[in-house]
C-alpha cells in the first residue's frame, strides 16, 4: 500500500473498503460487525469515505449470459491521426455507445482499448460497421474475442 494512501485512510477505514468490496449490500450494523466497531463511527466513516471519493458508486454484477450478452470481446482502436477535437470526438462517440462497457486510452500501437458486451458475433459485427465505423477517423480495429472468463475481479486490492 503507497504512504499516501495509509496517510489518508487507517486500517479502520481500509477495513471497511475491504468488507463493501467483497459485499456492497451490507447494512451498516453488519459492515459495523466485520470490521469490529459500533454502528455509528462506522457510518460517519461511510459517509467520510463517500464524500471523498473513495467509494465512488455502488453496483450490482450482473451476469452477461443470462442476460444474452455473453459474447465479450476487447477491441483495440486506433485513430488514423489524433488531435484534441479528434480525441474528444471519440470519447464521446465511446460514452454514448451502451455496448462498450470500458474504455482506456493506451499506449502502444493502438490509442484505445475497448470491453463490449454483444449478444452474438453477427451483432458486433452489427456494433463495428454502424457504430465504430460511423466514426470518420477510425484507421484500424483489431478484435479479440474472449472464448472463456478466466478471472474477473472488480476489488482493487489493499
Amino acid at each position: 500500500m503507497s504512504s499516501t494512501l495509509t496517510e489518508m485512510l487507517d486500517s479502520i477505514d481500509i477495513d471497511i473498503l475491504r468488507a463493501l468490496q467483497t459485499d456492497a449490500r451490507l447494512s451498516t450494523r453488519q459492515l459495523a460487525t466485520k470490521v469490529h466497531r459500533s454502528p455509528t463511527p462506522v457510518f460517519e466513516r461511510l459517509k467520510r469515505l463517500e464524500a471523498q471519493g473513495y467509494i465512488s458508486r455502488y453496483v450490482a454484477v450482473l451476469d452477461a449470459d443470462k442476460l444474452g450478452r455473453g459474447f465479450v470481446v476487447f477491441c483495440q482502436v486506433k485513430l488514423r491521426h489524433i488531435n484534441r477535437d479528434i480525441a474528444s470526438g471519440f470519447v464521446s462517440l465511446v460514452k454514448s455507445l451502451p455496448e462498450v462497457t470500458e474504455c482506456y486510452n493506451v499506449s502502444g500501437a493502438f490509442d484505445y482499448l475497448l470491453k463490449i458486451y454483444a449478444p452474438s458475433m453477427a451483432d458486433y459485427r452489427d456494433f463495428v460497421l454502424n457504430k465504430l465505423g460511423a466514426f470518420d477517423f477510425i484507421g484500424a480495429i483489431e478484435s479479440t474475442f474472449v472464448m472463456s472468463e478466466i478471472k474477473r475481479e472488480y476489488a482493487i486490492p489493499l
